[in-house]
């Protein structure tokens, strides 16, 4: 090749036409590629800066599943203690019904009171609380009346007035018959107890309301209300068992933060884990809210604690309970919606920033497409005028030839 002279100008328009195929080949790589940068030869600042910039729009990309899958487990926690919240007021409107359901116990002996020449005990249920009275021997209808309603009512104010019975026992019209008018359950402990006053005995069996065994009712005697809120009760412990149900169902992916505590979940908000928040669990099934079921056992206050919603006022207990129960729950409500809102937040937030850093690193690398296009246009012009040159240059050399020729 370097026996070969060319002209100056011959030489000058081929300069000219490389540059023009190298500016080309850039041109047509950056419209291939949309590209200005594509690899650090071509500007290692803005290569490299742009790499970091895509690292961290992709971690936070990431992070977005993660903080979706967040948001869905605390509306799914949030929707659970809704409906929990309703079960509640449905619970507190069947413990209102019983406390509305009046008991009553109503009857006369069948037999006509009989003087004993001993003195009797008669021991009774009143309620579930037991009481005791003497009957001095030889005592009239009247005193024997007396000494009833005097233990009576003696026994509901030990009892802080658990069963509010007072004079509950009077004599009939003749004057011979003890007559039983009680506004609440009111069972003899044995048939001793009922023959002493004149009334029926009947057989031992078992306590409606899970008191002694002893406990009998008289066929003389006719109890209402127990079987109605025994029934409400049944259906208080179902709506408890319904809580339990619901609150382990409110799950999420895995996640439940209602049915219990010590399953928090963490939401990470970067890369490094330094930005979270921490949603802590909270226990929303019946017995997390403190919700016992209505049993026969005893309590601290009464013979026959919550039995069936015997008592008023282990009926008042049951709904201060829920009341406390609607007040945690309200609070836990309360707490997952701050959550939900700072979640909900930093997912905006991240979307936004990783559209910042998106657009960022395209700014540093991205080629104008428009202007590339337009340049290609140019540099085959250019190309093609040079190549006229390059045939010009050559068409002089050949008019010298034909000179010498």
């Amino acid at each position: 090749m370097s026996s070969i002279t060319l002209s100056a100008a011959t030489r000058q328009n081929l300069l000219s036409l490389q540059d023009t195929a190298q500016l080309m080949a850039t041109t047509q790589n950056r419209l291939a590629t949309g590209k200005t940068v594509n690899s650090a030869l071509d500007n290692p600042t803005n290569f490299f800066t742009s790499q970091a910039l895509d690292g961290r729009s992709s971690s936070l990309n990431s992070l977005l599943d993660g903080i979706s899958n967040g948001i869905q487990s605390i509306q799914a926690a949030n929707q659970g203690i809704t409906s929990i919240q309703k079960l509640v007021s449905q619970a507190k409107s069947i413990a209102n019904q019983a406390l509305s359901t009046q008991l009553s116990t109503t009857g006369t002996a069948a037999n006509a009171y009989s003087a004993s020449t001993a003195s009797q005990t008669v021991l009774l249920t009143i309620n579930g609380s037991s009481v005791s009275a003497t009957i001095n021997a030889s005592s009239s209808i009247s005193a024997t009346v007396a000494a009833l309603n005097a233990a009576v009512s003696s026994a509901s104010t030990a009892s802080s007035g658990a069963f509010g019975a007072g004079a509950i026992f009077s004599a009939d019209s003749t004057g011979t018959k003890i007559v039983l008018n009680a506004q609440a359950d009111v069972e003899f402990q044995n048939s001793g107890s009922q023959t002493a006053l004149g009334f029926t005995a009947s057989a031992t069996t078992a306590s409606t309301y899970g008191t002694a065994a002893s406990t009998v009712v008289s066929s003389d005697l006719s109890i209402s209300g127990t079987a109605q809120r025994a029934s409400l009760a049944n259906q208080y412990n179902n709506l408890l068992n319904q809580i339990t149900q619901l609150a382990s169902d409110a799950s999420y992916n895995g996640v439940n933060l209602i049915a219990g505590k010590g399953n928090d979940m963490n939401i990470k908000f970067n890369d490094t884990g330094s930005s979270n928040l921490n949603v802590a669990s909270v226990d929303a099934t019946s017995n997390g809210l403190g919700l016992t079921s209505i049993t026969n056992s005893n309590s601290s206050t009464s013979q026959n604690g919550l039995g069936n919603f015997l008592l008023n006022s282990d009926v008042n207990k049951t709904l201060a309970t829920l009341t406390k129960a609607d007040a945690s729950l309200n609070s836990a409500a309360s707490t997952l919606g701050s959550n939900l809102s700072v979640v909900q937040n930093r997912q905006d937030f991240s979307k936004q920033l990783v559209n910042v850093l998106s657009t960022g690193s395209a700014n540093l690398t991205n080629a104008d497409l428009n202007q590339e296009a337009a340049n290609s246009q140019a540099l085959s012009t250019r190309q093609s005028m040079g190549i006229s040159a390059l045939s010009l240059a050559n068409s002089a050399q050949q008019g010298v030839l034909q000179l010498l020729r």
